[in-house]
């Protein structure tokens, strides 16, 4: 899973049937100390998300379709799971 931020939303007119209601969000992965970590993803929102939202995010797509409720074959390889509040690092301990 990863952490990221919510950049903007996609507007499809022509998408896989089983896309039909989802939103599709862009997500740029975020390392922990909050700076860019490669390039932006479209994600399907589990978490009713919203722009500038902090994010967790899944890439593996059994997860992405099961948290959206659309399986075991449709075309979906990242979802976001839930927002974040808030991230609290243990001294001492290396991520």
């Amino acid at each position: 899973m990863l952490i990221g931020r919510v950049i903007g939303q996609l507007v499809a007119t022509r998408k896989h049937p089983s896309h039909e209601a989802l939103k599709l969000l862009l997500v740029q992965p975020l390392h922990l100390d909050g700076s860019d970590r490669g390039d932006a993803i479209v994600a399907v929102d589990s978490a009713d998300a919203g722009i500038g939202d902090r994010v967790l995010l899944t890439t593996e797509g059994f997860c992405a379709m099961s948290a959206v409720g659309r399986w075991p074959s449709n075309p979906i390889d990242a979802a976001i799971l839930g927002l974040v509040d808030e991230i609290q690092l243990i001294p001492g301990v290396t991520p």
